[in-house]
This record gives C-alpha cells, structure tokens and sequence, in this order.
C-alpha cells in the first residue's frame, strides 16, 4: 500500500456557498501523511473555508472529508477532533490575562475537576517542554512575545494526539526571526509523524518549508498537492494569481514576491533629487517608555520629498513608539519634529494631519478601520477629524465621494453603506490607501502595508507607494518582511532598542542589515 492509498486528509467534491457566493466548487484534495502541505491563493481564494471545513467548523453543501480513510462527519467540531484534525486560527485565542498554565488547561477535554494553579504548572510543563515551547507556565500570556503565544496554541492543539494540525496564515504576525523558530518546530512534528497543512501567502515561505503545494483561486483547485522540488517561484506564482495578472506585475514585484527581492536602485530607477524639502524632519526626540514599546533615546530621522525610507528592526524595538510619537499619541520630553516644513512638535494630530501626515497603521482591523462601521464612515474618518464645523458635514455628499475614491483604488464592494468587516484583507487595505493616500499627503508611514495580503494585493500596495514617492511624497514604510524594505526602498534604517542602529542604502547586504538589527558587529 503506497502512502497515497490511505491519506491523511481528502476532501472529495467539496463545495461550498455562501448565498450566490461560491467559496468553494467541487474540490478534490488529499494530503499525504507525514508532510508538510501548503495551501495557497489570493485573498478570497477558499483558502480559510477549505481550513474550517477539514476542521469541522464549515459544513458543505456538496462533498465529503475523509481522515485516514475514514468518512467523518462535515461540520462538527467534535468528530473533526476525534478524527485527529486541529485548527489553528491566525488570530489567536488565548485569553490574555490567563497564565500559560491556565490557558493550556482552558479548553482541554481532559481538564481535571479540581485543580490547583502549582498542580496545573506540574500538568502542563512536560507536554509543552516535548514540543520545545520554552516558557514558564507561570506567566501571563499577555507578556509573552507573539512567538511564544503561538507555540503555546500549537501545543494546545496537538494536546489531543492530533495527526493533521492546519496552521491558517500562521506567518503573518512573525518577524523573520519567528517565522523560522515556526519553520523549525513544523519540521520537528512532521518528523514526529503529524501531517501539517500550511494557509500561506508568501511564495518564498512556501518554497521554504513545504514538501507540496496546492494552488487555489477563485473556491477552484488549480493544481496540487505539486511536489515543491519540482516547481519554480515564478511558475506558482502564475498558478496563483494567474498568467495574465502575474506579467503585469512590476519585475521587482515578482522578484519580490517569489523571494528575490532586489535592491530598490536596480526596480524603481528613482533617484530623489539632493535638493529636495524634508517632509520628516525628526531631531534628537527622546520619549518615555510606551505601552507599544520602548523608549526612543534620541532619535534622529529625516525624510525628503520623493523618498521611500523603510524602517527595519527586530520587532518591539521602538517601530510602534516612532509611529505614535509622530502622531502626536506618546509625549516626546526632547527634541523636534517637523511634518512637511511645519514645526508640530507640539501640536495635536490634527495639527499634524493638516501639515500633510498620514498614516496607515500596523493593525489595519483595530486601528486602521472600524469594522462594524460602513465604508462611507471609515473613507470619511479624515474629513471627519479635520473638519472644524461638524453640523456642515453632509452624508450624501460623502457617500458619493467615498463611492467615488473606492472605484478609483479598485475596491471591490456593494455599497458604501456595507461593514468594514465585510471586506477581504487586500481590499480593506485598499479603502485605508483610499483615505491616506490623497493629493494632499506629504508624509505617508505606512506600517507593515502588506502583512497578511496576496501577491496580487502586495503589489497593488507597492504600486502605489511608488506612484505617491513619485509625486512628491516622503513615505516612512515600516515593515518586518527585508524582501519589501530592500526592493522598494530608497534608504532602510534598523532601529535598535529606540535608537538607530544603523543607515544603509542600495545594493543592501542582508548580512550587514541583519547584524544592526540585532546588535552584533560585523
């Protein structure tokens, strides 16, 4: 019997709808036991309904899931388990005040009656230590690294004896350091005999650490489980966004998004005039410890018109406190700052907006949009926040102009009126391009822009920094992806515990950037 004969997991004819909808449409997948299995499309793809139906959270309206052969009930969460299928999400689930001790024990079907917090320590501490999540089962999670939090989930669900774990968009929330502490321990459990399934966006981490991959666009199969020694990057990326999309994209977009990612001199040939004004002009700011991260310790930062400057760094090295003491949201005790040749070192934020500033934040469902609010709402939260006379503000207006803005982004909606929430990743990216990006921006920080998006919406993202640098805004992009730094850069700072550890400019040196960023000479 070969090992395809009995597959760890098969989905046959799966179809899925939601209203007219098709999330999923007929498709065959089976999965070989003991891989590591990728599964990969653009945002809207099927990618996350294929996850929670092979883990009992979906039920199809057409088709069956079969875990080693066996028939299991679509569905029920239960059955998925019982059968050896775990799902973990990529928005975690642990409850943040929980100690980690607690937060293993919450949820497990053999949690004891009666417990005491040194019993559950003693209980839980050797099955995490087996699956070389270092930590003290005595700490809170909300202090843990978000590394940590996900070993802890995976060392929840694998609490089972779980044979098949899928692991949705597990790389989205990592620094490049985290992913490969991720890669190593999916290496260790598929030598350990579990079957895992990866929800990935990223090209060169699907090459990176998938034995196979399958491709999906539009709730169809396009190809797979493909052998990934026998695929190139620039062919998955066709299969993924298709032939047509994929020779549309810039060559430092598909460098970039398969993995090779050249320096911004040799893609964007921009050069920013010697002469040109500052937009960001940041002089000696300290600030106090932040909830978002440490202190800034006299930071010096400038940014011309007409120039992308990435921001790279080790996360939780003072990114988020930069951010915030440019928006006027952490208190600088010294130092200057000036937005578009306006002093605003004391000034509100909208203050600062008005001199030009704009941001997109780290967190576009928390910061940057509210998604229980419509679109119209979201698009006009910048007019909203600089308009002085509130009662002259008048919603049909903004409903059109709103309606007006998302079809020139190319946001796919219904109407205006629609939740935020409703959107896919890519385009509530683009309604938050939509209200930042606008003809009277100066300054654009666009923090981790691309972080969870598709290619195709990566690029889309890329594209329209470039456009807005070459109109004469500064762009401060702060992300943890290197790849994206060193293509569309035009200068990349590493900060260092607040400080600026180091200035590079093209042909970067991933060796010399890697070792600002974590303090060491080279």
């Amino acid at each position: 019997m070969t090992p395809m004969d009995n597959p760890a997991l098969e989905c046959r004819d799966v179809t899925v709808a939601y209203g007219s909808v098709m999330a999923l449409s007929g498709v065959g997948i089976a999965f070989e036991q003991g891989k590591i299995h990728a599964v990969v499309g653009q945002n809207g793809a099927g990618k996350t309904t294929f996850a929670r139906v092979a883990a009992g959270l979906g039920r199809p309206a057409a088709g069956e899931l079969r875990i080693n052969g066996q028939q299991v009930k679509t569905g029920k969460v239960k059955d998925a388990r019982a059968a050896g299928v775990e799902l973990v999400h990529q928005s975690f689930a642990l409850p943040p005040s929980f100690t980690v001790a607690e937060a293993m024990e919450f949820g497990s079907d053999r949690g004891a009656a009666i417990f005491t917090r040194s019993a559950l320590q003693k209980r839980w501490a050797p099955h995490l230590k087996s699956l070389d999540v270092n930590v003290d089962p005595k700490r809170r999670v909300r202090d843990l690294p978000v590394e940590t939090q996900q070993g802890i989930e995976i060392a929840r669900a694998l609490v089972a004896d779980a044979r098949v774990l899928i692991l949705d968009e597990p790389t989205a929330v990592l620094s490049p350091s985290g992913i490969e502490m991720l890669f190593e321990r999916v290496r260790k459990l598929r030598d350990r005999g579990v079957t895992v399934i990866l929800i990935l966006h990223k090209i060169r981490e699907v090459l990176a650490i998938a034995d196979t991959v399958s491709v999906l666009r539009g709730g169809r199969l396009v190809d797979g489980p493909v052998a990934c020694a026998e695929i190139g990057a620039k062919r998955l990326a066709e299969m993924i966004v298709g032939p047509a999309v994929a020779r549309t994209l810039a060559p430092g977009d598909a460098d970039a998004a398969t993995g090779r990612g050249a320096p911004a001199a040799h893609t964007a040939n921009h050069h920013t005039p010697a002469d040109a004004g500052l937009v960001l002009d940041m002089r000696g700011v300290s600030t106090q410890s932040d909830a978002e991260g440490p202190a800034l310790r006299d930071l010096s930062l400038t940014i011309k018109a007409g120039e992308i400057v990435g921001i790279a760094g080790v996360e939780g090295n003072g990114q988020r406190t930069l951010v915030r003491a440019i928006a006027d949201l952490v208190d600088a005790m010294h130092g200057t700052l000036a937005v578009g040749g306006v002093d605003v070192t004391a000034a509100p934020l909208a203050r600062r907006r008005a001199a030009g500033l704009r941001i997109i934040p780290f967190e576009r469902n928390t910061e940057g949009l509210s998604l229980s609010s419509s679109l119209w709402e979201n698009w006009s939260a910048r007019e909203l926040l600089q308009s002085r006379l509130l009662s002259a503000i008048n919603p049909a207006r903004l409903k059109k102009r709103c309606d007006e803005a998302l079809q020139a982004w190319s946001v796919h909606y219904a109407t205006t009126g629609q939740q935020a929430g409703s959107l896919s990743g890519g385009n509530a990216q683009k309604v938050i391009l939509a209200r930042e990006v606008d003809a009277d921006a100066k300054l654009i920080i666009a923090a981790q822009p691309t972080r969870g998006l598709d290619i195709g919406a990566t690029a889309f993202v890329w594209q329209s920094l470039r456009e807005a640098r070459d109109r004469g805004c500064g762009v401060l992009l702060i992300s943890s992806d290197l790849d994206e730094l060193f293509d569309i850069s035009d200068r990349v700072v590493v900060m260092l515990s607040g400080e600026v550890a180091g200035t590079f400019s093209a042909p970067y040196r991933i060796g010399a950037v890697g070792a600002a960023m974590t303090g060491v000479s080279q």
